[in-house]
């Protein structure tokens, strides 16, 4: 599980009021279902293994406007014992601006919030693919975007201190 660095925002170091996010849009950004195993699983089988995957990316939009593309990626992979039941991988969207953020708060807006606003619709288009697949609805537990994102932080601490010692 990984999660992109958000990019610096030109937001200015006070703001007037408490940081909002106005979720401009969202969508399907690429949605991907394969279900070699349907004939495989029988009815009273044990459940599958699932191999979930996560992963938040952001770009930048217009600057001046505090604009951002936050996608989230969401993939989940169930086995039974050698075989592959389904693969389903998706990539929801959501396009939002930042207001009266300061610099500070931009990339924990943008790698917790926002993920953790666009998760449910995610969870439940993943739930749908699968009962249409033919299987039970996958129902994704919650996720620590905030334990994710410290993570990520550590990880890229260490990297620092790292390319620092060489």
């Amino acid at each position: 599980m990984t999660e992109a660095a958000a990019p610096e925002a030109t937001q200015p170091a006070q703001a007037s009021g408490p940081p909002l996010i106005r979720v401009l849009a969202q969508f399907v950004k690429d949605l991907s279902f394969e279900n070699p195993g349907l004939f495989t699983s029988q009815p009273g089988a044990a459940a599958p293994e699932i191999e979930l995957g996560i992963d938040v990316k952001v770009e930048p939009g217009p600057p001046q406007e505090n604009i951002f593309s936050v996608e989230l990626r969401l993939s989940a992979r169930a086995k039974r014992q050698e075989s592959v039941v389904f693969i389903c991988e998706l990539v929801y969207a959501g396009v939002v601006q930042l207001q009266d953020a300061r610099r500070e708060d931009v990339e924990p807006m943008l790698l917790i919030e926002c993920p953790r606003l666009l998760f449910p619709f995610a969870r439940r288009i993943i739930a749908d693919v699968t009962r249409e697949g033919g299987h039970p609805p996958l129902m994704i537990d919650p996720i620590d975007f905030v334990g994710l994102y410290r993570q990520q932080r550590q990880r890229a601490e260490a990297q620092q201190q790292q390319a620092a010692a060489t």
